[in-house]
């Protein structure tokens, strides 16, 4: 087992690079979208959201790593929400991955996905995620959330991480 689990650590980043080349957020989640409306975006924002991809357990002494699932939620009923950035950072800062090439917009109550399988490392014990957002006019405050799950010796986890808000535009 402690084999298994050296030869994945070593072979982590290049097996990290593979699996980014997928379809993007636009293909994968394609029912989901819209058209994104014209500007002005007269509101929006920023959401926080921490990912733990790695979590040091034993003292610092091992490591588990887990798989991470973002999910940006649109709460509205009515309006579409305009995603504008989707960037995973690691534990210093730097960023690791931009999820999307240009603005998207969801439907009311759509949700898209960004996924971080466990086997990618990169972004270490501090890994988050930076979500800027906007709209046309008064909308629900989007929900982003992260979803941890893997599995470490003999169990199984899943946990969650609430996005917070960072910076809002648009509000008095």
């Amino acid at each position: 087992m402690a084999v298994a689990g050296v030869i994945l650590l070593s072979a982590g980043p290049g097996l990290a690079e593979a699996v980014g080349a997928g379809p993007g957020i636009e293909q994968t989640f394609a029912a989901s979208l819209t058209a994104v409306p014209p500007e002005p975006w007269n509101a929006g924002g920023s959401f926080y959201v921490p990912a733990y991809s790695s979590v040091s357990m034993s003292r610092g002494k091992v490591r588990a790593d887990f798989s991470v699932t973002l999910s940006i939620h649109n709460a509205s009923e009515t309006r579409p929400l305009v995603i504008r950035r989707v960037a995973y950072f690691d534990g210093s800062g730097k960023m690791i991955e931009s999820y999307l090439k240009a603005p998207v917009a969801l439907k009311p109550f759509a949700t898209i996905e960004a996924f971080v399988p466990n086997i990618d490392a990169r972004a270490g014990t501090g890994a988050n995620f930076v979500v800027d957002w906007a709209a046309s006019g008064e909308i629900a405050e989007p929900v982003m959330e992260a979803l941890m799950l893997g599995s470490f010796a003999s169990g199984h986890y899943a946990f969650i991480s609430l996005g917070r808000p960072i910076r809002v535009i648009g509000k008095d």
